[in-house]
């Protein structure tokens, strides 16, 4: 019962005051859907199926995409790291420090590669975002190094991967080129035409390409300079087109078919003619092969060794689950167009992640209602009673979908969690109507019946209902201060604050609209006469029953028997009861300042993403074997589902990883299949220990497996680090550093900053709770460097 309402015959005087005022509103609300309540029904009906049309549409995922409005600007170049940062990376950044709306720009160089990430204010559209940085872009572009190939990176964000894959051959037929063939001109092209995926990016194999070797002696020989070659060769491997030609009354267009289709066709390429008059073919000059490309990435699968594997990345702002069941219908209806033996396998599913999160959010839901709805027959002791905050508890639940959609808001953790909180409030209004008019109707028994039964329960109604509705309206603006808050934060808490007060107002709405329209429906007073006596009961207790009186009800009769005596005890000794108040809060001071602190709570995500970094320099095949022993390891652990490791970059501006940085997404069973851990209710019946296992597993715990996997991947030459998919994606997009904690040093000298981080690294390993600690190489690498003596020359 809302505080300061008094429920004696008082209150029948201050309800007739209010009714007699002509402005409130509230009161004529209640007394109008109380009287009209086919018609309420009927329009809450029409709002349940539009809040289920909302509910279809609203895009799930796992956890809100904490990521800001940001425009990756990818340039190639194959040059060397130094050189690309000075003629590349440095331009373009100051080109773009006067675009509009622009927080901050970071760039990275890598060895034929530029990535430059503009991060821009919150709530800027992301597509005017990119149409200003191709406007600004375009000044600096003609400025940049011939060769320079620079585009605009897809319409995602780096957390879009959420669907990854593997070609895996089980005949043994087919080799890594076919299969990178495959996967490039074929298979990529079909799922980038699935709606809602930005790219597809390729990783593995061997990428074909012709490759001309040049005798420099036999160049010599002939006095030819490797510029007319490379010239020759481009040359000949080119289409044409000429105008028209006119026969018999038809235009003919002309065409020359120039194009290089094999290896015999390059060597017959003619660079020149000799002293003779004989030309000169590429093959007298040189030898001409099929083979891979420079690979900057490799994958593995499961420590087996090289594989190819494709990265959906979603578009922005998509549905992911959508996405992902698109995807994998487009990949079920092109299997019987893959080569004999293929098979395409999952590595990474978000999915799975996001239709457990939203399982156990609806299951929490689902029970925080139904204990609701339990607790509300028990001490209200009328089924018909109970149904009114049943009903209306789901009912405010649903319609809140309506401006969740309107909003664009995802379905995820966070926003279903505001509804959750909003859950034990929002019931509040209902009850309190229900009882106000069980009061209402006992009075009116005790007074003769003199007044129609509708009428007593529209006005038991308008008593409470003006207090009622502002208390949740009063709840719910309490959390408007979460609105103030900004980046990061305000994407992660912003939509639980939206769901809860609609949720709460939607409920306010209600309990003045539809639950005075039910209240004239179900409670009812009928009395039977079956027997036997607990027949009668219960028909009487299911149909309506008898409305008895709250000093009647056996629950309250035994919950007033232990209340009264200890409210009379602290009023007595009130002074005492305040100190130890005070005292108590005291002693949490201490508590609270050793209490862990963390932004967003850690969510469980199925899956690790194990990290070691090398030292610069490494090459691919080193990379490879490095990649492929860790990988066997780890799918070594029985609570292991798959691995799948990359080292280098994906072919896409999404992931500037270098050699150095590998990424292992180890895949786990569910916790039930985990080893058994002996825990302190072991010893006990089997009948006692399952309740238990709910709050304490009898499993291995997630600490307790990385540390496992920590020591077994202690590797001379690595450090480790282990996260989550999703969770390093965000802090990486974040701050740039790819663990949750990170010390950025600034300066204009490489070598002093490289010096400061190895001392960093040597004093900080000792911090309790560091697992490793690495400090990235900045000045490192290795070069092969050519000094021109140019007065030779």
């Amino acid at each position: 019962m809302p505080e300061g309402i008094n429920m004696d015959n008082n209150a029948g005087s201050y309800s007739q005051n209010q009714e007699k005022s002509p402005g409130d509103f509230i009161e004529r609300l209640i007394a109008f859907s109380a009287r009209n309540k086919f018609l309420v029904i009927a329009l809450v009906a029409v709002l349940i199926l539009i809040s289920v049309w909302a509910i279809k549409q609203i895009p799930l995922d796992a956890i809100p995409d904490l990521s800001d409005t940001q425009v990756i600007i990818y340039s190639r170049w194959d040059r060397s790291p130094d050189i690309i940062e000075d003629q590349v990376t440095y331009p373009i950044i100051s080109a773009l420090l006067g675009a509009p709306r622009v927080k901050a720009i970071r760039g990275f160089s890598d060895f034929g590669f530029s990535y430059v990430y503009v991060i821009f204010q919150d709530g800027t559209d992301i597509y005017w975002a990119r149409s200003r940085t191709l406007e600004y872009l375009s000044k600096i572009t003609p400025r940049l190094p011939e060769g320079v190939n620079t585009e605009l990176g897809p319409d995602a964000t780096g957390v879009g991967w959420v669907y990854q894959y593997a070609l895996v051959d089980t005949s043994g037929t087919h080799d890594l080129q076919e299969l990178r063939s495959f996967q490039d001109w074929y298979l990529r092209y079909h799922l980038q035409s699935v709606p809602g995926v930005a790219e597809v990016a390729s990783l593995g194999g061997f990428v074909k390409q012709y490759q001309i070797t040049i005798d420099p002696n036999r160049l010599a020989a002939y006095n030819l300079p490797l510029s007319m070659v490379v010239e020759a060769i481009r040359k000949g491997n080119l289409e044409v087109g000429g105008r028209l030609l006119e026969f018999a009354g038809a235009e003919y267009m002309v065409r020359g078919h120039g194009y290089a289709k094999s290896v015999g066709d390059f060597e017959n390429i003619a660079v020149g003619v000799d002293s003779q008059g004989t030309p000169i073919l590429i093959k007298n000059i040189g030898h001409v092969s099929l083979g891979p490309e420079i690979r900057r990435g490799l994958a593995d699968f499961n420590g087996q060794g090289d594989v190819v594997t494709g990265t959906v990345v979603m578009r922005y702002g998509e549905n992911a689950l959508r996405v992902i069941d698109r995807v994998k219908a487009k990949l079920k209806e092109v299997e019987p167009s893959l080569p004999a033996g293929v098979k395409v396998v999952p590595l990474y599913d978000r999915s799975d992640l996001i239709k457990r999160a939203i399982t156990t959010l609806k299951e929490k839901l689902i029970e925080e209602m139904l204990v609701v709805s339990l607790v509300i027959i028990v001490f209200l002791g009328h089924f018909r009673s109970a149904l009114i905050p049943i009903f209306t508890l789901p009912i405010a639940v649903l319609i809140s979908f309506i401006p969740m959609y309107g909003m664009k808001l995802t379905s995820n953790i966070m926003s279903l969690g505001g509804i959750a909180i909003a859950v034990g409030a929002m019931v509040d209004a209902s009850i309190v109507l229900i009882e106000n008019a069980h009061k209402r109707i006992e009075r009116w028994k005790q007074e003769g019946r003199r007044e129609p039964y509708q009428d007593v329960l529209i006005t038991a109604a308008q008593e409470v209902g003006r207090p009622i509705f502002f208390s949740l309206m009063v709840i719910a603006v309490s959390f408007i201060p979460i609105f103030t808050l900004e980046a990061q934060e305000g994407r992660l808490f912003k939509p639980l604050a939206f769901t809860k007060n609609y949720a709460m107002a939607f409920a306010a709405v209600l309990s003045v609209t539809l639950a005075p329209a039910l209240m004239l429906i179900f409670i009812r007073e009928r009395r039977f006469h079956f027997r036997p006596r607990w027949l009668n009961r219960l028909v009487s207790f299911v149909a309506g029953g008898e409305i008895h009186a709250e000093e009647n009800h056996p629950v309250s009769r035994f919950l007033f028997r232990i209340y009264e005596p200890l409210v009379r005890w602290v009023v007595a000794r009130r002074k005492l009861v305040i100190v130890v108040a005070l005292g108590l809060i005291l002693t949490t001071v201490p508590v609270y300042f050793r209490i862990g602190k963390e932004f967003m709570p850690q969510l469980k995500e199925g899956a690790i993403l194990y990290m070691p970094t090398t030292l610069p320099g490494i090459s691919v095949t080193q990379a490879q074997n490095l990649l492929q022993t860790q990988d066997r390891l780890l799918k070594s652990f029985p609570e292991v589902e798959s691995v799948f490791g990359k080292a280098g970059r994906i072919e896409s501006s999404t992931d500037p990883a270098p050699f150095s940085m590998m990424e292992t997404v180890v895949i786990l069973k569910p916790e039930n299949q985990w080893r058994k851990a002996r825990r302190w209710y072991s010893g006990l019946p089997e009948m006692a220990q399952r309740p238990l296992r709910r709050f304490w597993p009898d499993h291995i715990s997630y600490e307790d497996l990385i540390n496992e996997m920590d020591q077994t991947l202690k590797i001379p030459g690595t450090t480790n680090a282990w996260t989550m998919p999703i969770k390093n994606r965000i802090d990486m997009l974040t701050t740039g550093v790819r663990t949750p904690v990170g010390i950025k040093i600034l300066g204009s000298d490489l070598k002093k900053i490289e010096e400061i981080g190895a001392h960093l690294e040597m004093i900080l390993r000792e911090i309790p709770g560091t697992r490793s600690i690495y400090a990235e190489r900045v000045a490192g690498g290795y070069f092969l460097d050519f000094d021109l003596k140019r007065e030779e020359l």
